[in-house]
């Protein structure tokens, strides 16, 4: 074993009941080295990850291989030697910072926490040791920044603190899970900046988990490409970016785009407008003089970044936020600020897609009972009428029509997506809202769920408001779009003409700033922004 070797995973194979997690997976990584790892969801990322420090969910165990973390073997410690290893010896910094921070212990608190634990440090001790951390992190207001609570600060901001804890007990090897997948691409080129700068400077090893294979390219100097729980290929960074060997890794690197547009679609009739529109909680103003407009079987791409106010304009046009002045029309028909007033058939007319399945599916109800629902209220189908109807509308997700009478667990992440879009097809809309809808999957079963909507554009006549962060998306998917930066609309027009000319600084800043498989795009970006 090399003397700078920090993690060696040799032949792991990792079951539950009787499925395979992992199957003869073998990893290694140096001290200084960031091994990327990236694949479709249930590829066995996470799980492999996470086996790097003997941690797996329940009924998961490894039956075979070994796992070697500073020298020592993890699989054949006992339970209080392995949490001794993961608290002086690696570090986890998960995809959700919202999730991962206690809502009612100020961030100083939780960020030095194992070491107040194993050191007895006094109360000034840990403040000490906190503002150092919050200032080599550049977080702003570092002395009185650990002093807030999570939900007063930004998400970028939070991932930041979540980096501090991280870091806190100088861990040899640094588990980084979709550290980035929720946040915006400006906030997130600060962030991965940061992570850079964190592996370099402190030497340790790093895990860097990602189904955004551009991010990856910045950040790892080698890849492991995984596919149902088995290794695909590996090699360098600039191997697989450049000469990808097997057919499953040419695809990740071909779904980063080739700079395409989506074609016009030819129709210039007004469906929505929406004029000169206001929306605020409280006091704040959340959405400020805000108009955009699109006609029959567009797409309205809605970018910016978080906070700027996409979420709540999309939100204001279902009624489910009420605008304080302006004016939303569908058609020449005026809508009511909020969906109570709103006529039956306008209800119907415009329907909210949601970016977390998970939470927006009952899993206590199956399939069947979540996409009938809108079609006996507002169809009155029942019976023979209502399953013919649901099939025609499985077959439309391209699902079976056995899954039916399944329930959300038993479906995958892109699977529950597709049953909230046939939710939504079983009113029988004109407007989809579809709210980041993507952002929590892989490339190609988000690639799978553009082409559906895509499609159900062309039978079915819909008209999307697309709000994501994802501008090479917005590129392909969007005939127009719109770009919003502190509640205001400050550009928009068709796709093409807002990326290829930009009008707006801060178009061009979020252009920029969109993760490229270029070596050294991310350090030129860096040197480019000092």
């Amino acid at each position: 074993m090399s003397g700078n070797r920090i993690l060696s995973i040799d032949n792991l194979r990792v079951e539950a009941r009787s499925s395979v997690l992992l199957d003869d997976v073998s990893i290694h990584v140096d001290r200084g080295e960031v091994l990327g790892i990236i694949g479709e969801s249930g590829a066995g990322k996470s799980t492999l990850a996470l086996s790097s420090i003997m941690l797996f969910k329940a009924g998961c165990v490894p039956t075979a291989g070994s796992i070697e973390l500073c020298g020592q073997s993890l699989m054949e410690m006992g339970t209080a030697e392995l949490e001794t290893i993961r608290r002086t010896k690696a570090s986890y910094v998960a995809q959700s910072a919202a999730a991962a921070f206690n809502p009612f212990y100020r961030l100083e608190d939780q960020v030095t926490e194992i070491p107040a634990m194993a050191q007895k440090l006094t109360s000034a001790q840990r403040r000490r040791m906190a503002v150092e951390l919050f200032e080599e992190l550049q977080l702003p207001d570092p002395e009185n920044f650990g002093r807030r609570y999570p939900h007063q600060v930004s998400g970028g901001q939070l991932q930041r603190a979540m980096i501090a804890m991280a870091l806190i007990n100088q861990p040899d090897l640094i588990i980084f899970d979709e550290p980035t997948t929720a946040l915006d691409v400006t906030t997130q080129i600060e962030v991965l900046r940061l992570i850079k700068k964190v592996a370099r400077t402190h030497n340790c090893g790093a895990l860097y988990i990602s189904h955004d294979l551009a991010v990856v390219s910045q950040m790892a100097d080698r890849i492991v490409v995984m596919r149902n729980g088995k290794m695909v290929e590996q090699g360098t960074t600039r191997q697989l970016v450049d000469k990808p060997q097997t057919e499953y890794a040419q695809r990740l690197v071909a779904n980063q785009g080739d700079g395409t547009y989506a074609s016009s679609n030819g129709n210039d009739t007004t469906l929505l407008d929406v004029s000169n529109v206001d929306v605020g909680y409280g006091g704040v103003a959340a959405v400020k003089d805000a108009s955009i407009r699109f006609g029959s079987g567009a797409v309205l791409a809605l970018v910016g970044e978080s906070g700027s106010g996409k979420t709540t304009l999309a939100r204001s046009i279902a009624g489910l936020q009420p605008a304080r002045t302006g004016q939303i029309r569908m058609r020449d028909s005026l809508l009511a600020p909020v969906v109570e007033g709103r006529s039956f058939d306008q209800r119907r007319l415009i329907q909210y897609i949601h970016q977390l399945p998970d939470l927006a599916l009952n899993p206590r109800q199956t399939i069947r009972d979540i996409i009938g629902r809108p079609l006996t209220y507002f169809h009155g189908l029942r019976g023979g009428a209502a399953d013919q109807r649901l099939r025609e509308l499985m077959e439309s997700i391209e699902l079976p029509a056995a899954y039916l009478d399944r329930y959300p667990a038993s479906l995958s992440g892109g699977q529950k997506q597709r049953v909230c879009i046939a939710r939504s097809l079983a009113a029988k809309p004109d407007i989809l809202i579809c709210d980041e809808i993507t952002s929590a999957l892989d490339p190609l079963v988000e690639e799978s769920i553009v082409k559906l909507l895509t499609r159900l554009i062309e039978d079915e006549g819909l008209s999307i408001l697309f709000i994501t962060h994802n501008l090479g998306l917005a590129l392909r998917f969007s005939h127009m779009t719109a770009v919003m930066q502190a509640g205001r609309i400050v550009e928009q027009g068709e796709t093409r003409s807002v990326f290829e000319t930009p009008q707006s600084d801060y178009t061009r800043s979020l252009i920029r700033a969109v993760p490229q498989l270029r070596e050294g795009w991310l350090d030129g970006f860096s040197s480019n922004a000092a």
